[in-house]
């Protein structure tokens, strides 16, 4: 599982940043992958409300942090934890940014239909303190925290809220808080058990990406699907990337990664090879099934159709022919 936490606070070392890193060290500990993105460190253009995304799919901005890592880190997660102090009632302006700019990730999803396959099984948590007593002070960050979630495809799945929080340190003498992070983590406990599945190719532009976006749509509350491979292309292939979204599934902001990275932070359970043979290495103990598919890059429309389609079949059977998303795909086009 892979955990994202975003830290809106101005103070690089504040109460929020406290939280933060206690809740993404107790899910480490638990077997997570954590990241932390420091939000004040960023370069995000703020959204000029301008309509591009809601046109096309993407950001007129299409140079700073946000096209270059941010989305593709949301893509990516398991979980995303939003955390923040009140401001004004509301997020304080480095993290607002962000949150503002994930309108092109809702526009993909209402404005062309296109579903992140992630989106069935990712959770959200917030974390946020505010200096006074008043029973209104978080309603503001939660209404925003529910809509940042929903674009960026995650379900709202608890939050963690102190008053009377505002001298750096207050936090650390605050009674409780190890166990409000431990019950708030719990909400992640059915990502964290997963069967790993990691599915390999040559370049991790076509074949492997179709293979775990299909994995990850069907089956992600119990599979964590990931993709990788043995020389890693500069860039998913965007007639894949057509392909997919013919079946409604959106591999916008994928990054390929090479093997050897994602073996690094995890052990799979099993490897799904798909023709970068003895370049996948061996792991004792784990489970591998080879999927003799031809490489589609360079080819017609028809033929990554063709791969997409078995790539489809053999996914299903792999899951055991259990969906687990509640909505099928769509048909062909």
């Amino acid at each position: 599982m892979y955990v994202l936490g975003l830290q809106g606070s101005p103070r690089a070392k504040g109460n929020t940043n406290f939280l933060l890193d206690g809740m993404l060290h107790y899910l480490k500990e638990k077997g997570a992958d954590t990241e932390k993105i420091q939000a004040r460190r960023l370069r995000v253009e703020p959204c000029i409300g301008c309509g591009y995304c809601e046109e096309k799919g993407i950001c007129v901005f299409a140079d700073d942090d946000m096209a270059a890592r941010i989305y593709t880190m949301l893509r990516r997660a398991d979980a995303v934890i939003l955390a923040g102090p009140v401001y004004f009632y509301n997020f304080p302006a480095h993290i607002k940014a962000v949150i503002d700019r994930t309108q092109a990730l809702w526009s993909r999803k209402y404005r062309l239909d296109l579903e992140d396959p992630g989106r069935p099984w990712r959770k959200g948590l917030l974390l946020s303190v505010g200096a006074t007593r008043g029973k209104n002070l978080f309603d503001g960050m939660k209404l925003t925290a529910r809509y940042f979630f929903d674009a960026v495809g995650a379900d709202y799945a608890d939050s963690i809220v102190y008053h009377r929080i505002e001298a750096p340190g207050d936090l650390t003498h605050h009674p409780g808080v190890a166990e409000d992070i431990q019950s708030c983590a719990a909400n992640l406990d059915s990502l964290l058990g997963r069967k790993k599945i990691l599915f390999a190719c040559r370049e991790n532009a076509c074949r492997s990406q179709m293979a775990a976006g299909f994995a990850r749509y069907l089956a992600g509350g119990r599979i964590d699907a990931l993709s990788a491979g043995s020389t890693p292309a500069p860039a998913v292939n965007p007639v894949m990337q057509e392909a997919m979204a013919e079946k409604g599934l959106d591999m916008a902001h994928l990054s390929p990664r090479s093997i050897d990275d994602v073996l690094s932070g995890i052990r799979p359970d099993m490897i799904v090879t798909m023709g970068c043979g003895e370049q996948c290495p061996y792991i004792a103990g784990v489970s591998y099934a080879d999927w003799d598919l031809p490489d589609p890059a360079g080819q017609s429309m028809d033929v990554m159709r063709q791969v997409r389609d078995e790539i489809e079949h053999r996914v299903r059977q792999l899951m055991d022919n259990q969906d687990g998303s509640g909505s099928p795909l769509k048909e062909n086009s």
